[in-house]
């Protein structure tokens, strides 16, 4: 894929709040989602987010969530898979979508035109499965994008109160909350968060929950105990 200008997104809720000027990185930098291998959560990682991240027995139920864009929708995230957005990737004609499949699969082939954005096929070494999945335009749903940190569960955990771009800022987040995953795992996770629901593969599960919280850190989003205690146990038992 061509090189991009990433833009920084803010991090602390605070200065999101005060509507702060990203800053342009002068080198481009690639979107966050690494394989399982290159990367495992620690009990130290995991204890250095929650010192930062705000924890509560339940998280409100708030209304107003409307992830649908139709004329009478709240489309509160904006549309899905935009390139409209303030963030990596934003603005560089290929949406998110197609953009995070070009980087985490391999053997991928686009559609002839499109500047190498449009994906047709890939092989996707899966996370929450640990098996290999194949991807085709045949088969689009075998493969699905999934935030790491639910649209619906981050409205009732703090981004209710954001405004619109920030909204789309969090909904394409590339570097941090976004992973092509097997399209059936992603239909059973849903909304949930650790607290409901844990990868089939174990030895992911540290890496999960850390992706999790470091999402709930970088937009100031709540977490429940029952979030914690899950990503606790999940990082002392892969440290054995």
């Amino acid at each position: 894929m061509k090189a991009r200008t990433i833009i920084l997104l803010c991090v602390a809720s605070a200065t999101l709040a005060a509507g702060c000027v990203p800053e342009k990185l002068s080198a481009p930098v690639s979107p966050g989602p690494v394989a399982p291998a290159q990367h495992v959560g620690t009990g130290t990682e995991i204890s250095d987010l929650l010192a930062r991240i705000r924890i509560v027995e339940k998280l409100p139920d708030l209304a107003g969530y409307d992830r649908d864009c139709g004329r009478r929708d709240g489309c509160v995230f904006g549309p899905a898979w935009t390139d409209d957005y303030i963030g990596p990737g934003s603005h560089d004609g290929c949406d998110t979508r197609n953009q995070l499949l070009a980087y985490a699969m391999r053997d991928v082939m686009f559609k002839p035109g499109t500047h190498n954005c449009k994906v047709l096929e890939g092989t996707l070494d899966e996370p929450y499965t640990g098996r290999t999945v194949r991807f085709t335009s045949r088969e689009p749903k075998a493969v699905a994008v999934d935030h790491m940190f639910p649209l619906s569960r981050a409205w009732d955990a703090g981004a209710a109160s954001w405004t619109l771009e920030q909204r789309k800022s969090f909904a394409n987040d590339l570097q941090d909350n976004f992973f092509a995953v097997d399209g059936r795992e992603n239909q059973r996770k849903s909304d949930s968060g650790p607290d409901h629901w844990m990868p089939d593969n174990v030895a992911f599960r540290c890496e999960y929950t850390r992706r999790y919280l470091t999402v709930a850190a970088k937009y100031d989003l709540l977490v429940t105990v029952g979030d914690v205690r899950v990503a606790q146990s999940a990082c002392q038992e892969h440290a054995r």
